[in-house]
């Protein structure tokens, strides 16, 4: 039996309690990992940025939207890259330990439907911020910026598309999508 603590969500920042998550035969899970990422971010105070400086115009989609980019997150780091595969994770114990709720794929995407231009640019200041305060942190005597690009293949005649480089389909229009990232702190940048 392997046991890991974690803090619990409603304990003061500064005193550590301890809840104990015994992964025994009816609670293993193969996402462990998400106890880090999930404790990262709420250590670092990204969950609280979203839920304050994410605001939507509707609100009935303010009171759903943690536990929906808590869902894509988890999804994310564990390399679900399509919605239906969410239903994977509805059953972990160690998402259901942080009160995560994994909904229906279309539910999901009804969720994503609710991002506009306004809301994409909350969470590019977002990231921002999470940024600036790693730079702090950290104080680095130097920063590298790695830019690098990605192409995306795209059927029909999307807006935005154009042909050129695309090692997979020569010739198929495409996107292609620029990142940014920074080196010392591993961090994501804008793309």
């Amino acid at each position: 039996m392997l046991k890991c603590g974690i803090r619990k969500n409603h304990a003061p920042k500064d005193v550590d309690v301890i809840r104990k998550i015994e992964f025994s035969a009816r609670n293993l899970t193969s996402n462990a990992g998400l106890l880090l990422l999930l404790e990262h971010v709420r250590r670092n105070g990204i969950f609280d940025l979203i839920d304050h400086d994410l605001v939507f115009d509707v609100q009935a989609t303010n009171r759903i939207k943690m536990n929906h980019i808590k869902t894509m997150l988890c999804g994310n780091f564990v390399g679900i890259d399509k919605l239906e595969r969410l239903k994977l994770l509805q059953s972990d114990p160690l998402i259901n330990e942080f009160d995560i709720a994994i909904r229906e794929p279309e539910t999901v995407s009804r969720f994503l439907g609710n991002f506009s231009y306004k809301t994409t640019q909350m969470l590019r200041e977002i990231n921002f911020k999470v940024f600036r305060k790693l730079l702090r942190r950290s104080k680095p005597k130097t920063i590298t910026i790695d830019m690098d690009s990605s192409v995306v293949n795209v059927e029909g005649h999307q807006e935005g598309t154009a042909r050129g480089y695309n090692p997979k389909k020569p010739g198929n229009p495409c996107y292609n999508l620029q990142f940014a990232f920074c080196d010392e702190l591993k961090a994501y940048l804008t793309g």
